[in-house]
């Protein structure tokens, strides 16, 4: 089960890129690893049938008692079959549904698998913090899919409704979840349902429970979400409302019923909630025209009925609820994979628009019908089996004094007639031939898409027909609840109570869909405001009016205001902290060499002039020489690591600078004079005296002894280095790195986002014929290039710079082209060289990543933006991702070993010539490092060098086409 977990996340990873070769045909390779789930659980039926469980567990976080443990018994083994069978079938269902041109393409894929893979292993795992781990991935991984047409706003805003509603609800699922764990002193699902705690505090955990729970299965007041989530591709309709996310509530309340369906508050909850869900659901569902909204405000209403029987808690109920839970998955996916279908040959969903189409797709036809007579509870399919059993047991249960009982079969059996009326309303409105209304032309579309319908379909038939091949596995559930219980699935139990209501709802429903002109009058007469949404869209409109207000309050008057405002706060709780210090130091020494105070006074001169002088550049080199001042003191500090880096990060810096300031008027507030002189000159004095102080107090103020001078021994023996600095950082304290480079591709990403308008998906453009122009520059051969602006000047000089013939002559410079190249591959050795030497000599991750972006730097300003693109052909995107996932993989893989995160592994050899080599993981981490620096100079030098060159050379030829046109 662990391998198969692997295997989902692995391929769901490498999909994107075997999507470009594969293109629609990646899904039938996908769909590989949830069909090889599904034949693995299969294999385990007769160990499920015996009574035993499949179990598998590994070591994770031993401190909290967490483990990543697997345990498959019958309930799992069920979900376990839906959600990977239904998975394969969706994803077959995607090879002949998309086209090769559908945008994201490899992403939806992988999320799909994604998706698939994380149910998977929220229903088999045992762990309850692993539980919640899944279950929030879950809602990221729907959010993504739900938005999958991004330039659609309805689809980011119906991703982000299920986002926040979802998420809600699991935050307050994870308060319930550290409060199970308290109480049982457990992480064991297993062990919290065998022997279940009581008292005012586990009853409250498991309410909190119930609430992400019921969010997850869009149960009232949380079922909005689930209606707009019809923004989404088909597929994910079908798996999300038959499968996937919306069955992970429901399992959870199956999961802890047998322990605590008695817990004070269970049974009112999820039996008023469940069939409010049920009946606002059936309801809605009779005023849609678009046959997808018809389906999914009938899953909030299915949704609702899973989570009444689910959560009754007896013997019979447990049966009947797993039943309908697996004829729910099987006629629901079947007809969500029909409205695609539809939607694909005719170019609309609304039935207004449909007409007599039942005449010419007779199998379409069929297999809905088939779908459709199961979901209203017809006899001979699986649907009435799972009706009847539901009946059944509220029926037995009411016989036997539960008042519960009644009520959910009075309100189940309402809520079941409106289904009958909704899904004949489905039926007739897809299929059906109107008067004054043409046939709906058809468009021909791969026999493909019918096979995953049509197998659910034979499903729903063959468990109709003879439901003991399903009976005894989902007894085992069944018989996991204490208490009386013979129940048992059949086509025919005789005449019985549960027969006349079944007949009953029959009746109703249809005659509700017969007189469904007075039926809509009723619905008219209903207001507006009634909607659970609109409380969404009002407490979201409040939260946004409050932070715009706060907004306004807290920083009005520009950048000066805001510094001035977080800098006098940040002087006044520090004075205030200052002011209840009662040791201060005996003694102040000045400073430690000769050269120390002419270093600060160069520094404090340097800062001081920054602020004074007017040109902007004059400001940038100012403030230069205060960081190069920095990298003095490190220096004669005996601090070559941090002198190394903050001199690459100065000269990294002023270029950032340079290009910023392109875009920028020559001198500083040249259309804005600069007010309040005075105060911001006492605030910035006020700053830097506080500084000072707290400087001062703090280095008087160890009590202890340090732990430095246990940092050498410590690098070597924990580190197996002798670079304290860098063993610091990527191995005693790597959580801390890990974070600051997550940082850096938060920075990418916002400046990025700022440069460009459009989109900055894919490489930097290139120059067209660049290999053949490489050839002739070889040769020595004078190439024309397209791309060379014409100025008349005839191109003689030879190529240093590939592209610097895309230079105007005024632009070039043959001497920096020269020292670039013959500096580049040089600098790119050394930094590759300060990465692997840096766990014992001066350098590292950080500072190699410095020098190999500077010499990326100084390609762009030799040869623009196309040279830029020729000296790293692949996207900054992918090298940050590539960096981080290096990172975050090194940290995570340690937990599959039994180790905590980041834990360092080494392997140690003597080797020919090279002598005695240590290699570690934290080599690999450090690896990462390197490369979201390099992607991050990348990133910002395709922003603000590459992008801005483009707007420039945009605007000069949109004023050259004005000029000329004039």
């Amino acid at each position: 089960m662990a391998v198969l977990l692997t295997a989902f996340l692995v391929l769901s990873i490498v999909t994107p890129n075997l999507t470009r070769w594969l293109s629609t045909r990646v899904f039938f390779v996908i769909a590989l690893v949830p069909l090889a789930a599904f034949v693995l659980t299969l294999l385990q039926t007769p160990t499920i049938l015996d009574g035993h469980e499949a179990l598998e567990s590994y070591a994770w976080i031993p401190s909290l008692g967490v483990e990543l443990s697997f345990r498959v018994d019958a309930l799992a083994w069920l979900l376990s079959l839906v959600v990977t069978g239904v998975g394969a079938l969706v994803l077959l269902y995607c090879a002949h549904y998309f086209s090769t041109d559908e945008p994201g393409l490899g992403r939806f894929a992988g999320l799909m698998l994604a998706f698939a893979g994380t149910m998977y292993g929220l229903v088999i795992t045992d762990d309850i913090v692993v539980l919640f781990m899944f279950w929030e991935i879950t809602s990221v991984l729907s959010y993504l899919l739900i938005g999958h047409y991004t330039g659609r706003k309805e689809s980011r805003g119906a991703a982000l409704q299920a986002l926040l509603v979802t998420t809600f609800g699991g935050l307050i699922m994870l308060v319930g979840v550290v409060m199970m764990v308290v109480a049982n002193g457990t992480t064991s699902i297993a062990a919290m349902v065998a022997q279940p705690q009581e008292g005012p505090a586990v009853a409250t955990a498991v309410i909190l429970i119930l609430i992400g729970a019921l969010s997850k299965s869009a149960i009232v007041p949380f079922h909005f979400w689930l209606p707009a989530a019809m923004a989404a591709p088909t597929p994910v309709s079908a798996y999300l409302h038959a499968a996937a996310m919306v069955k992970a509530g429901i399992y959870l309340v199956g999961r802890f019923a047998p322990g605590y369906a008695d817990s004070p508050g269970w049974m009112p909850t999820l039996i008023v909630l469940g069939l409010a869900a049920m009946l606002v659901g059936a309801w809605r569902s009779l005023r849609q025209y678009d046959l997808k909204l018809v389906l999914a405000y009938g899953t909030v209403s299915q949704l609702g009925f899973l989570i009444v029987i689910a959560g009754f808690g007896t013997h019979d109920a447990a049966l009947a609820a797993v039943a309908l839970l697996l004829a729910h998955a099987l006629y629901k996916a079947t007809l969500f994979l029909v409205v695609g279908i539809i939607d694909h040959r005719t170019g609309t969903r609304d039935w207004r628009k449909l007409s007599d189409l039942g005449r010419r797709a007779p199998v379409l036809m069929i297999v809905s019908a088939v779908a459709c007579l199961s979901m209203a509870g017809v006899p001979l399919l699986f649907g009435f089996v799972a009706k009847e059993a539901v009946f059944t047991s509220f029926i037995d249960a009411g016989l036997a004094g539960s008042d519960w009982g009644w009520v959910a079969l009075i309100g189940t059996a309402v809520g079941s007639a409106l289904t009958v009326a909704y899904t004949a309303r489905f039926f007739w409105g897809a299929f059906a031939r109107r008067e004054n209304c043409a046939p709906t032309p058809l468009t021909h579309s791969s026999r493909g898409l019918m096979v995953s319908p049509v197998i659910l379909t034979v499903a729903t038939i063959v468990f109709g027909i003879a439901p003991g091949l399903i009976d005894a596995p989902l007894g085992v559930y069944a018989a996991s609840f204490a208490g009386p219980g013979s129940a048992h699935l059949a086509l025919w139990h005789g005449l019985q109570p549960a027969l006349a209501v079944s007949a009953g709802v029959l009746i109703v429903g249809l005659a509700l869909f017969a007189v469904r002109t007075v039926v809509a009058r009723l619905q008219d007469l209903v207001p507006d405001w009634i909607e659970a949404s609109r409380g969404y869209w009002s407490v979201l409109s409040v939260v946004d009016r409050f932070a715009a207000r706060t907004t306004i309050f807290a920083q009005r008057g520009g950048l000066s205001q805001y510094l001035a405002t977080i800098l006098v706060v940040f002087v006044a709780g520090v004075v205030f902290t200052l002011s209840m210090n009662r040791t201060w130091p005996d003694s102040i020494r000045l400073f430690d060499y000769p050269a120390q105070p002419v270093i600060g006074l160069i520094m404090i001169v340097a800062a001081i002039l920054a602020a004074l002088v007017e040109q902007r550049m004059t400001a940038v080199l100012l403030v230069g020489i205060t960081g190069y001042g920095l990298v003095a003191l490190f220096a004669l500090h005996g601090a070559p690591d941090l002198a190394i880096t903050q001199g690459l990060v100065e000269m990294a810096t002023i270029v950032i600078f340079v290009l910023v300031l392109r875009r920028l008027p020559v001198k500083i507030a040249q259309h804005n004079k600069p007010v309040q002189k005075k105060r911001r000159m006492l605030i910035g004095a006020l700053v830097g005296l506080t500084m000072g102080i707290v400087g001062v107090v703090a280095l008087a103020a160890r009590q202890a002894q340090t732990i430095a001078v246990d940092l050498p021994e410590l690098a070597v023996t924990e580190g197996h280095g002798r670079n304290i600095v860098n063993v610091m950082l990527v191995d005693i304290r790597a959580w801390d790195t890990m974070g600051e480079i997550s940082v850096l591709v938060v920075v990418a990403t916002g400046v990025a986002s700022l440069l460009f308008v459009s989109g900055r998906m894919g490489a930097m453009p290139r120059i067209a014929g660049a290999r053949a122009m490489r050839r002739s520059a070889r040769r020595r051969q004078v190439v024309h290039d397209p791309l060379a602006p014409a100025h008349g000047e005839t191109e003689t000089r030879h190529t240093w710079i590939f592209a610097g013939r895309t230079l105007s002559l005024r632009h070039r410079s043959i001497l920096l082209e020269v020292v670039v190249r013959l500096l580049f591959h040089p600098a790119i050795i050394v930094s590759i060289y300060l990465l692997f030497v840096g766990h014992n000599q001066p350098g590292g991750g950080f500072a190699g990543g410095l020098l190999a972006g500077l010499a990326l730097i100084a390609r762009y300003l030799a040869g623009g933006r196309f040279e830029l693109a020729e000296a790293v052909t692949v996207d900054a995107g992918k090298i940050l991702g590539a960096g981080i996932l290096l990172a975050v993989g090194t940290a995570v893989g340690s937990l599959f070993f039994g180790a905590d995160a980041l834990t360092s592994a080494y392997l140690e050899a003597d080797v020919a010539v090279l002598g005695h080599l240590s290699i570690g993981t934290s080599t690999i981490f450090d690896i990462g490092v390197y490369l979201v620096v390099v992607g991050l100079i990348l990133d910002i030098l395709r922003s603000l060098g590459g992008e801005v060159d483009r707007q420039l050379d945009d605007a000069e030829v949109s004023v050259g086409s004005r000029g000329g046109s004039a």
